[in-house]
């Protein structure tokens, strides 16, 4: 039997993923009432319950699986390896079970109000909650903060209906291992749950738009990448479309539009991750007077406000880059704004990491994107092949690459390739915010061996003061 009751609130937060909860949890310790809106019972949206958190618990065990059978060629052999496919979901759920455990804890220490539904406003004041029992709350606020995320883009020629196509979510879920998978989309997402079922048993292929896996990162950091999963995978088809998709007894068979992929292939299921669109557009936005573009984004100024004055939005639906972490900071600023303070989003600085093997990750400005906006650069690439660490984990393809303004060797920009890229990442990220020289980076005395002197490398590089490498001269 349906029913429906109301609340009033100083903040209400729309949203309960990283910036979401970032937000509220702010919001509270700056002494304001906040009501968290979100439609999972578990706070932490897509990152953590279905997407950051858990990929990164299956790219872990499939690390585990890749370097046990790499060993062998080392003299160690630890035998075939056995999977139990429902204890590894057991283990992945409680990982995030335990985070998600940790943020209910959180919001109760704050005495931050969550409701459970799905969010909707009804005017400029108020939003209108439904959870899935028919009962309804109405949330009459002062100042809201718009977190609502993004989905997955389908594609509408795909038989979603059948249990052997899906996209991130779904493979997340391990229901079945297939023993052919096709991965539509070369991006991030689909490159990082290829490498899971890959090390999991499936043979994989992926197909991609683009003329590169990674579209948008330069070609030199993704190419050990391309090199690697080319000689794993089935197949990987670049500058090739998908045309059809038909679901049959024997299969999912796959029409392609390429030079390299054939006509028709059929697969015992296809993992579909072509990116995500902004959910601006679901929550009745315009009832409050918010301007939502036609793909669904919510523009903001640099305090995160909308064009209503007493509404925020934070996260993947104000604009690309659509990551968390990005999202987390925006989440502060729009919280202290909200409360009163006076705060701004001023960085471009939001790095970016594929959890692939090897990971890739780059910050700043890179030259790709220094091409595009005519802005002179150069680069100092220290290849990890003479890097002792590296060569010490057996893995010699990866490259650390800073791209520096020739004239003030300030640096602008940091991409690198190969395990731990994601962690390493930090420090060129910390450089550029500080506005640091190349020299500054080359001066900075690294622990040997680690891979983290890569970046210093890298540096000399540029310099020219390199020893590590023979090159030839530079005019100092």
């Amino acid at each position: 039997m349906s029913s429906s009751t109301s609340l009033t609130t100083q903040v209400v937060v729309l949203g309960g993923g990283p910036g979401g909860y970032t937000a509220a949890f702010r919001a509270a310790d700056l002494g304001c009432e906040v009501v968290l809106i979100d439609d999972r019972p578990a706070l932490g949206g897509v990152c953590l319950n279905v997407g950051c958190i858990p990929s990164k618990a299956l790219l872990h065990a499939a690390k585990v699986l890749s370097e046990a059978r790499e060993m062998q060629e080392r003299g160690i052999s630890f035998g075939a390896p056995t999977v139990d496919i429902d204890a590894l979901r057991g283990w992945k759920d409680g990982v995030v079970g335990r985070l998600t455990g940790g943020l209910t804890g959180l919001a109760r220490k704050r005495k931050v109000q969550t409701v459970v539904g799905v969010g909707r406003f009804t005017g400029s004041h108020t939003i209108e909650v439904a959870d899935d029992d028919g009962r309804t709350t109405t949330v009459s606020f002062e100042q809201a903060i718009v977190a609502v995320g993004s989905r997955p883009v389908r594609l509408p020629f795909v038989p979603y209906d059948d249990p052997r196509v899906f996209d991130s979510t779904g493979a997340l879920e391990l229901r079945q291992i297939p023993k052919r998978l096709l991965v539509i989309g070369g991006g991030i997402i689909g490159l990082e749950m290829a490498a899971v079922y890959h090390e999991l048993g499936s043979a994989v292929s992926v197909v991609e738009l683009a003329p590169q896996v990674v579209p948008g990162a330069d070609a030199d950091l993704i190419a050990p990448l391309a090199a690697r999963i080319s000689r794993q995978y089935d197949a990987v088809w670049t500058s090739t479309s998908v045309t059809a998709v038909d679901a049959t007894p024997s299969g999912i068979t796959v029409s392609f539009s390429g030079e390299s992929a054939p006509a028709t292939a059929q697969f015992d299921a296809v993992l579909v991750a072509v990116g995500r669109v902004p959910n601006g557009g679901l929550i009745d936005a315009e009832v409050a007077g918010l301007d939502v573009d036609e793909r669904g984004f919510i523009s903001v100024d640099s305090q995160q406000r909308t064009n209503v004055g007493h509404i925020y939005a934070i996260g993947d639906v104000v604009g690309n880059p659509m990551l968390a972490h990005k999202a987390v900071h925006e989440g502060r600023v729009a919280a202290q704004n909200a409360a009163g303070q006076s705060s701004g989003f001023d960085t471009t600085l939001i790095p970016s990491v594929a959890y692939t093997d090897p990971e890739v990750a780059w910050v700043g400005m890179t030259e790709n994107t220094a091409a595009a906006a005519g802005v002179d650069v150069e680069v100092g690439v220290f290849p990890w092949a003479a890097s002792g660490r590296s060569l010490s984990l057996g893995r010699d393809e990866g490259l650390t690459k800073l791209v520096v303004e020739p004239q003030t060797g300030r640096i602008l920009g940091a991409g690198i390739v190969g395990p731990a890229a994601g962690e390493l990442i930090a420090e060129a990220t910390l450089a550029i915010e500080l506005g640091a020289l190349a020299e500054d980076v080359a001066l900075t005395v690294h622990a040997h061996p680690t891979l983290s002197e890569t970046l210093g490398m890298a540096a000399e590089v540029w310099e020219g003061t390199i020893t590590d490498l023979y090159l030839p001269r530079k005019k100092v």
